[in-house]
């Protein structure tokens, strides 16, 4: 059985962590994997979860099976998170899911059974898992480019030419806010002219929220999807509870869908409960149980909202220091779009030699196509990371 498979090609995340693990250089520093940290580079709990945790063991009193589509006030309560309280609701349902990969597949899933002949594009760059996560629901996969390397922000003269090429039904994968990997976000204005291309050429928007909180705030990153919603007659949507709630381990996430009316909505959530039982059957409950609490006690909530704000000034600030110190090390104004970025992540203009580099002879990891994670940046340190940089960077120039 076995014998025919081929060697499977590695995730080259995982893989990176794999590295970074068996270093025993002791100041060694992982700014690729996707997780939040603190200054300590922890990535913790938070403690409205805790508190969240401790009430659940208290009043708990079973672990049978939840429904495939999960606890139907979590639900609700994501509804509220990403769209607002002012939604329509009649005509959205949400799905509890297996983190946000697994609302993507589920989603992706249900989309192929409503729209076997449509394509879906995917930003160029994106994050890497989009592609399999996509691709394994059978639709044919383009691309359309989204980030200019030389402003550090997206293009949308490029995004909307490329997209004005889409066939009517095709699906378009956008990133909610907090771009992955660039952080290159985009403006009101720019979610205006691409709702103003889906609605001409017939396209359908399927967006990936997967931090909400990270960027310019909660409510404030939730700008496009409600955008999307107020113009759009139909769209879904993949949320995610791994960062802005830290429950990564856990695969806490929702599958939202928004129909043209109340029958079509519920039509559609019958059919993705049948795609959820196809693929998982249940969702986990512990985290996402932990999650409703939070979400709908007034005290944890708040609380929660002061972490994760803690936690989004914490990053900006973390833009502002790296941004100023590779101005100050490189001596140009080449690296100021870092600090104009949203969430986790930035681009860095590194090529293959470079990253090999800077593990090799600095300790410093660092993904292939140059993604940083910032959270990761070592605070008290990021002077001599900067220094690292550059002076590898110059050191091939100078070759």
């Amino acid at each position: 059985m076995f014998e025919a498979l081929p060697e499977a090609k590695p995730d080259a995340i995982l893989a990176l962590m794999q590295i970074f693990r068996a270093d025993t250089r002791p100041n060694k520093l992982d700014l690729g994997v996707g997780v939040y940290k603190d200054g300590n580079g922890k990535t913790p709990v938070m403690q409205a979860i805790k508190s969240a945790e401790s009430k659940l063991i208290e009043t708990q009193e079973t672990k049978a099976y939840v429904a495939p589509t999960g606890s139907a006030p979590f639900c609700s309560a994501m509804i509220d998170l990403v769209f607002g309280q002012d939604a329509d609701k009649s005509r959205i349902r949400a799905a509890q899911s297996v983190g946000g990969s697994g609302a993507l597949r589920v989603l992706a899933d249900l989309m192929r059974k409503s729209r076997p002949d449509a394509a879906i594009w995917v930003s160029d760059p994106s994050w890497p898992n989009h592609i399999p996560l996509l691709g394994a629901s059978g639709f044919t996969l383009n691309r359309y480019p989204y980030y200019d390397a030389a402003t550090g922000k997206a293009d949308i003269n490029a995004i909307l030419s490329s997209l004005s090429g889409a066939a009517k039904g095709d699906i378009v994968v956008l990133h909610g806010c907090c771009h992955n990997p660039t952080g290159a976000d985009l403006s009101a204005d720019d979610w205006e002219k691409i709702t103003d291309l889906l609605l001409e050429k017939e396209l359908f928007p399927f967006v990936d929220i997967a931090y909400q909180g990270f960027g310019d705030g909660l409510e404030e990153d939730a700008m496009g999807v409600r955008l999307l919603a107020k113009r759009m007659p139909e769209m879904v949507v993949a949320a995610s509870c791994s960062k802005n709630v830290g429950l990564y381990r856990e695969r806490v996430g929702a599958a939202i869908l928004m129909a043209q009316n109340e029958a079509e909505a519920t039509r559609a959530f019958g059919q993705l409960t049948g795609v959820i039982r196809a693929n998982y059957s249940m969702p986990p409950d512990h985290g996402a149980n932990a999650t409703e609490i939070v979400l709908t006690d007034d005290v944890l909530s708040a609380q929660w909202r002061d972490e994760l704000e803690s936690m989004r000034v914490r990053m900006v600030g973390l833009r502002q220091s790296f941004s100023d110190a590779m101005r100050k090390r490189s001596n140009s104004d080449k690296f100021d779009y870092i600090a104009n970025q949203k969430g986790m992540f930035s681009r860095l203009p590194l090529t293959t030699e470079h990253i090999a580099t800077l593990r090799d002879d600095h300790a410093i990891y660092i993904v292939g196509d140059g993604r940083i994670n910032v959270a990761g940046l070592p605070e008290g340190e990021i002077d001599s990371l900067a220094d690292a940089i550059c002076t590898v960077m110059a050191e091939s120039e100078n070759a």
